[in-house]
């Protein structure tokens, strides 16, 4: 096939532009020429004066889970709990729960609650993650499921005046709710996710760094590589925990092929901005995982031979990792791995130049600094010279990734770059 009569720009100093491009099976052929103009071609594209540009990488993306979303109740946007409430009474769940997503309560007069959601579920389950999935708000029928086991280190409770369960958990008390409680078969993640892919590759992706390692996200990407239809590279994350098994069955990071490999270990510092559980240096938020645990897992993994992505939102949640990565650095430079903060969000300025020179790349989202700003700005104001720091990062040397963190933000690479450069 030859693309002819458009911009298209390589990405490669030496030659930023061509006009034409010839493609053989799989693999770019080169640029294209006078000479090869002139030959018989079966396959031929007239750009009419059409940009094309290599396929996008999303460095962070919920691939799975952004998939299935897009067939729950959408909150986003939603300016009240009012509103919010009548859009769940308008959806119809698929299955034995309704499950919804993208609601954010900061600026609403009233917060979520279990007694709200029930006038509008009434006895069916439900579970409706904020827009930063580090919330969980649940109705009256979905948190009887727990039978009051709802409390665990990392997590958080919302609880009423008089004890009891507002119906929001927080952290690792929503993640754990999800995984006992909120199941789906994984033939309607299978299916899910292949109809994600499609809308995907309509919109320029052509490889992600999923971050749905949590949920078996490799085997449903599998399934969907056996059958063909994984037109999409995936570097896959595993949950950090499983390092110890990892390293006895002697599996390593990068096996797989071209279109599906396993890359790193996935684990949390802190929570997010929105929910307000951010680490901070104030000792404001909440800690998941300490520097010295964290330590200790970067040993590990460089010992089984896998590198570390670890979500740091706060500016003590950063400085802790920094700090680990720093403490650990002869274990892990030596073998090459690729180490990495995911975030990144809020920086303390003593911090900003360590990633370039630790080596640690900073996997951020650009779309998240408009969408954030208000926030930013209400519970950060004193911190905003560290905050979002895209273009400091980037100038001090540091290997910097965008993602899209979908479902939080619209998996859509030019939101990013318009974020980044507007």
């Amino acid at each position: 096939m030859i693309l002819s009569n458009g911009v298209v720009r390589t990405m490669e100093p030496s030659l930023p532009t061509a006009g034409a491009l010839a493609i053989a099976g799989d693999r770019i052929a080169g640029g294209v020429g006078t000479h090869e103009l002139a030959l018989p071609s079966p396959d031929r594209v007239d750009l009419r004066g059409r940009c094309v540009l290599p396929a996008f990488t999303d460095a962070h993306v919920h691939f799975p889970t952004w998939s299935l979303a897009r067939r729950d109740a959408q909150l986003d946007g939603a300016s009240s709990l009012a509103e919010a409430l009548d859009r769940v009474r308008s959806h119809r769940p698929s299955g034995e729960w309704l499950r919804g997503h993208g609601w954010r309560d900061a600026e609403w007069s009233e917060h979520p609650s279990r007694t709200a959601l029930d006038t509008v579920t009434g006895e069916t389950p439900a579970a409706l993650w904020s827009k930063d999935y580090h919330s969980l708000w649940l109705n009256s029928a979905a948190l009887s499921r727990a039978g009051g086991d709802l409390d665990l280190p990392g997590g958080v409770v919302e609880r009423d005046a008089a004890g009891e369960p507002t119906g929001v958990l927080r952290e690792e008390s929503a993640w754990r709710f999800r995984e006992r409680f909120v199941t789906v078969a994984e033939d309607e993640w299978v299916t899910a996710t292949r109809d994600g892919i499609k809308t995907a590759n309509a919109r320029g992706v052509g490889a992600i760094h999923d971050k749905d390692g949590w949920l078996g996200a490799h085997t449903i990407f599998g399934r969907i590589h056996e059958g063909g239809g994984l037109s999409m590279r995936v570097w896959q994350s595993l949950p950090a925990e499983h390092v110890t098994r990892l390293g006895e069955l002697g599996v390593r990071s990068r096996l797989g092929d071209d279109y599906l490999r396993l890359g790193y270990l996935k684990t949390f510092m802190d929570g997010t901005l929105g929910s307000q559980t951010a680490w901070m240096l104030d000792g404001s938020g909440v800690r998941i995982t300490s520097g010295d645990e964290l330590e200790a897992l970067i040993r590990a993994g460089a010992a089984a031979g896998w590198p570390v992505a670890v979500h740091a939102i706060g500016d003590r949640a950063n400085r802790e990792a920094l700090d680990a990565f720093a403490a650990t650095r002869e274990a892990w430079a030596p073998l090459g791995l690729r180490q990495r903060i995911e975030h990144a969000q809020c920086l303390d300025q003593a911090d900003v130049g360590r990633f370039a020179e630790l080596g640690v790349a900073c996997s951020i989202q650009l779309s998240h600094a408009p969408s954030d700003r208000d926030l930013a700005e209400r519970f950060w104001g004193d911190r905003l010279e560290g905050t979002y720091a895209s273009r400091s990062l980037l100038e001090s040397g540091a290997v910097v990734a965008n993602g899209s963190d979908a479902p939080v933000e619209e998996l859509d690479p030019l939101a990013g770059i318009c974020a980044g450069v507007l």
